[in-house]
């Protein structure tokens, strides 16, 4: 799945009224007048249409990013779909199954929340507007940079694979932490845990795998079922905060349970075409 944005990036729009400037030479005022007009339909009509073939003579507007028309939009997923959404100023946002994003853009804002599941930002440098995410009870704020968001159970989880990013809660109420490139943090009953550093290198979620860093088994199950073609019943009480660490494949799920199983002594097995957890005796 991709996904657009709902209007016209600004950069490609910039780009396309800079092209046909060189081509048309400069323009009378009041050609400029309507063209403005124009760009103002425009930006909030097209969706994956060419803009040079519309805009086929202008001239440049130099229009600055915050003065884009507000904006919001909320995205989500289902189990096993992922998508990437493309915002207006080019920033993305890739999204694993059953994930949900909202969107809010406007003059001196750039802001998002992950109400579901988990998310990679990637976002562009705008020293007027920082992007600032929410997630749960925690509060992300960059101005330019890449990171991964996963709201799981009981925690937020927060990897920074460019730049640096300011995390801590939403209100406030506890110390936010610096958490710069190649470092990880999480939160979890509004505690930041100190960052520590883990390898860039590796493969993510994006790309099949699951690092469970010390997970709840219970957290593990709410990753494994924004997969598709299989569903797992929650864990037990007994099992639900037993803590796993190690790398997997996520599309897998019944052997990685099976294998965790061995170590932790629960058996998986299948009932009415779920996956269930059970201790052994």
């Amino acid at each position: 799945m991709s996904t657009s944005a709902g209007v016209v990036d600004g950069a490609a729009l910039t780009e396309a009224l800079q092209t046909a400037s060189e081509r048309c030479g400069r323009l009378t005022n009041d050609q400029v007048r309507a063209l403005r007009r124009q760009r103002r339909g425009v930006a909030t009509g097209l969706v994956g249409t060419g803009i040079a073939g519309v805009l086929a003579c202008a001239v440049m507007l130099h229009q600055p990013a915050t003065t884009a028309a507000p904006y919001t939009r909320e995205v989500a997923t289902r189990p096993g779909q992922r998508g990437m959404l493309t915002l207006v100023d080019g920033s993305t946002v890739k999204l694993d199954g059953a994930t949900r994003v909202r969107i809010d853009y406007g003059a001196g804002r750039r802001t998002a929340e992950l109400l579901a599941g988990q998310a990679s930002f990637d976002i562009r440098h705008d020293s007027v507007r920082p992007f600032i995410v929410g997630a749960g009870s925690g509060e992300i704020r960059v101005l330019g940079t890449a990171f991964d968001l996963d709201l799981t159970g009981h925690r937020l989880k927060l990897a920074v694979y460019r730049g640096a990013v300011r995390f801590g809660s939403v209100a406030g109420q506890t110390r936010s932490v610096l958490v710069r490139a190649g470092y990880r943090s999480s939160l979890h009953d509004g505690a930041v845990a100190d960052p520590e550093r883990f390898d860039t290198t590796l493969p993510t979620w994006w790309g099949g795998w699951i690092d469970t860093n010390g997970m709840r088994l219970d957290e593990v199950v709410e990753v494994l079922n924004r997969q598709a073609g299989v569903s797992i019943a929650a864990p037990p009480e007994a099992l639900s905060a037993v803590r796993v660490s190690g790398r997997f494949r996520i599309d897998r799920p019944a052997q990685i349970l099976r294998a965790m199983g061995d170590g932790f002594g629960f058996t998986v097995v299948e009932r009415n075409g779920k996956l269930v957890l059970r201790p052994n005796a």
